[in-house]
């Protein structure tokens, strides 16, 4: 396959923070002119199945993906699972066991938030606004204050109040990277990490990390996805081949209102760079 295949390997529908249904994506991606789509909701297998189903039916060739939470030093970092098998009892067990406290952290979101915002519904909305209650995330408590009209935008319910340091967030125990990777690799899958260039790390730090993925057995980083600008497209190309990993592309589309870039339309990868797609069968 060239560098000119359009495929979308990152993606999110309503069983994790998305707005769409599995069945939904999966047509709006073969509308996109995408011909190879993962589904990769956060922390969750729920719609595998249906996304399956509705790719075999309109002829796109899909990949059983997850995005894995992980805590490293003070940040959420992301590792996105490609070719994991959907019904894997172990990642299954896992996920499970690493989400079971969502809840708690949801309903302490909510005090902050009517503490610094007022809004005294923040937790009754951000269920409302969530497609599987077992997976309340920032994202349905921005879409709540939105609605609200406490900010106009998500971006800025989360500047404002859902970043580290800011009133509304509340930290969470994830995975390790160490278990991430094992994870993703126990479940037949290739593990990539996600938009790299969203996180906070120092050069250093970051640099020290992608050795850490690399040498747990990482195949791939995501070079070119909705978050990054041309600059993090040079420069994630350059760590690809630096550290012989796997270059991805992704849009990271949860909702046609808020995502940055629709399904399919991100630019190709750089030239010279081994896709991670060559590796999926």
């Amino acid at each position: 396959m060239s560098d000119a295949f359009n495929a979308d390997l990152h993606c999110h529908s309503l069983v994790s923070d998305g707005t769409l249904a599995p069945a939904t994506l999966a047509r709006r991606a073969r509308d996109n002119g995408v011909q190879l789509w993962a589904l990769t909701d956060h922390d969750e297998l729920g719609g595998l199945r249906e996304a399956a189903s509705a790719c075999a039916e309109i002829g796109l060739r899909f990949v059983p993906g997850v995005e894995v939470s992980v805590s490293v030093d003070d940040q959420t970092v992301h590792v996105v699972g490609l070719g994991v098998d959907a019904t894997h009892a172990g990642l299954l067990r896992e996920l499970q066991r690493m989400c079971s406290g969502r809840d708690a952290r949801a309903r302490r979101m909510a005090q902050s938030l009517r503490e610094h915002t007022g809004v005294d519904d923040a937790y009754e909305g951000a269920c409302r606004m969530a497609g599987n209650p077992a997976l309340i995330s920032r994202t349905h408590f921005a879409r709540h204050l939105v609605e609200r009209g406490v900010c106009s935008s998500t971006a800025e319910v989360f500047s404002r109040y859902l970043t580290p340091g800011k009133p509304g967030y509340v930290e969470h125990a994830w995975a390790s990277l160490e278990q991430a990777v094992q994870w993703i690799h126990d479940a037949g899958g290739l593990a990539v990490l996600a938009h790299p260039g969203r996180y906070r790390f120092t050069e250093a730090r970051e640099r020290e990390m992608l050795g850490r993925f690399r040498d747990l057995g990482g195949e791939g980083i995501e070079v070119i996805t909705a978050s990054h600008s041309a600059a993090d497209w040079r420069k994630y190309a350059g760590i690809a081949r630096e550290f012989g990993l796997r270059a991805s592309r992704g849009s990271d589309f949860h909702c046609p209102r808020e995502s940055r870039c629709d399904l399919g339309r991100l630019p190709a990868l750089p030239e010279g760079l081994a896709p991670i797609w060559d590796l999926l069968h």
